[in-house]
């Protein structure tokens, strides 16, 4: 797929890997969504203006199925089509599996994978009809590995994984392709507060030695949303970690 001139939503997409992905994208030519729970800001917006590409904010619920409707509903009036979903948006409630409450349990999955197949569904009928387009679900390393005192995010990523492959299959034959991305280590907010020697101790598990950046997963999304003859597939981005 060229990627100029098509429209790409990218859900959780204010900060890190999810703004780092709209970047990327609008870099290539493309008009992005950008999206968030809370009203996309101007000061957000004017981040991509040098692009020369139309950039929309439209906020919302993706773990409410009508609110997902209404989203795809407006980025379609807004720029034509959606030929490109980076399912990104996601949450972390870490605890230990006998500190964690249901509810701890089931706000990750309902955000996380809930809130993929949400806009997954609101997308898959109009890229049917034009018989061409990209989902790229964002899952984890955790989802391959698991973590301690993260049953709840390993499951929700896990499930990614899964669904992705599923769906895949499901419309292939509709020139549709969904693969999933799954980041490592990767450099952000979060891991800028992690204290120096505990970040020592997780680089020590990199057979690279070093953070990535999320720069360099916004290339795989590029990639996998470019390739025609490619789908089904989890590509990890980890630097090593989970090599076979």
């Amino acid at each position: 797929m060229e990627l100029k001139n098509k429209n790409v939503f990218v859900t959780g997409s204010t900060r890190g890997i999810g703004l780092a992905v709209a970047h990327k994208f609008a870099s290539l030519g493309a008009n992005v969504v950008l999206n968030g729970r809370s009203e996309i800001s101007e000061d957000l917006l004017a981040q991509f203006a040098d692009y020369g590409v139309t950039v929309v904010g439209i906020s919302g619920d993706i773990s409410n199925g009508e609110d997902a409707k209404r989203m795809v509903a407006e980025a379609i009036e807004n720029l034509g089509s959606v030929d490109v979903l980076v399912n990104n948006a996601g949450i972390t409630n870490d605890k230990l599996m006998l500190k964690m409450s249901e509810e701890d349990f089931e706000r990750v999955l309902k955000i996380n994978l809930t809130g993929a197949f949400n806009m997954t569904q609101a997308v898959l009928k109009p890229m049917s009809k034009a018989r061409q387009g990209a989902i790229i679900n964002m899952s984890s390393v955790v989802g391959i590995m698991g973590n301690i005192g993260q049953a709840n995010y390993a499951a929700s990523k896990a499930g990614l994984i899964g669904f992705t492959k599923s769906v895949a299959r499901e419309v292939a034959a509709r020139g549709v392709r969904v693969n999933a991305i799954a980041p490592g280590f990767i450099e952000s907010d979060m891991t800028d507060a992690i204290p120096e020697k505990m970040k020592d101790a997780m680089i020590a598990q990199v057979p690279m030695k070093r953070i990535g950046q999320a720069e360099e997963v916004a290339e795989v999304a590029a990639f996998l949303a470019s390739q025609e003859y490619l789908t089904g597939q989890t590509i990890a981005i980890d630097g090593g970690m989970t090599m076979q």
